[in-house]
């Protein structure tokens, strides 16, 4: 197997950063430093990381229904209360265990933790354009003209952003609106919103990469079933 998808296997990194850490002579092979691209290595050969002998392990993919109040990080300085801290597995298990994107602290919904670097590097990056259904409840109504300022876009202090769609989810009902976006910038919808004057009350993220949080009560969590993760890695051209 080569070096790097060995780390991204053992939930060190995606294989791109893998072959970082690879360049910058992090990597150990049987007690010895290893630089070159392309190593490739046995299962009985010892690999260690910045000191820690690791292994690759199975593939874990985690569906959580993220509730408010909730970091979504591996840990949090403050001691605050972190997605992962929701996660009743053991401690081998979560280990090497991230969040794929990030939810805000009080934004609810569909929130995919795995340890499969590779996938969770492309899910995340622009080129495969991974599609994300929100929920907006907002404090004054929204005017269809406003809508559609959302679908042209709204400028932001980090450019330009837009929603693929935007509409109402149950007439006569103007304060909640349904957002479907490709892009994941730093509260994005918030910022959208409060562009085009209005204060954000609930923001919940209910479909993501096809994934939804039927019959996963809010602060609850199930696996993945093998065809869902099948689907997603063909999503983003992983075999």
């Amino acid at each position: 197997m080569r070096l790097n998808k060995y780390l991204s296997r053992a939930g060190v990194a995606s294989r791109r950063k893998a072959d970082e850490l690879i360049a910058a002579g992090r990597v150990k092979v049987n007690g010895s430093v290893v630089t070159e691209m392309g190593t490739k290595v046995q299962a009985t050969d010892e690999v260690a990381v910045g000191g820690r002998v690791i292994s690759p392990r199975g593939f874990v993919y985690i569906l959580l229904n993220k509730p408010t109040d909730t970091i979504t990080t591996t840990d949090d300085p403050q001691g605050r209360q972190t997605v992962l801290d929701l996660l009743t597995v053991d401690a081998e298990e979560k280990e090497g265990l991230y969040p794929v994107g990030r939810l805000d602290r009080d934004t609810t919904g569909v929130l995919l933790l795995t340890n499969d670097g590779e996938l969770a590097h492309r899910l995340m990056h622009p080129r495969y354009e991974i599609d994300k259904l929100y929920v907006v409840r907002t404090k004054e109504p929204v005017k269809p003209h406003q809508l559609e300022k959302l679908q042209k876009g709204v400028k932001l202090e980090d450019g330009v952003a837009a929603a693929d769609q935007a509409a109402y989810v149950a007439l006569p009902d103007h304060h909640q609106i349904g957002l479907k976006l490709h892009e994941g910038r730093n509260r994005q919808i918030r910022r959208m919103l409060e562009v085009i004057g209005h204060e954000v009350e609930s923001l919940e993220r209910v479909n993501y990469a096809g994934l939804t949080a039927d019959g996963v009560r809010r602060g609850k969590w199930r696996r993945l079933q093998p065809h869902e993760a099948r689907r997603l890695r063909n999503l983003v051209k992983l075999k």
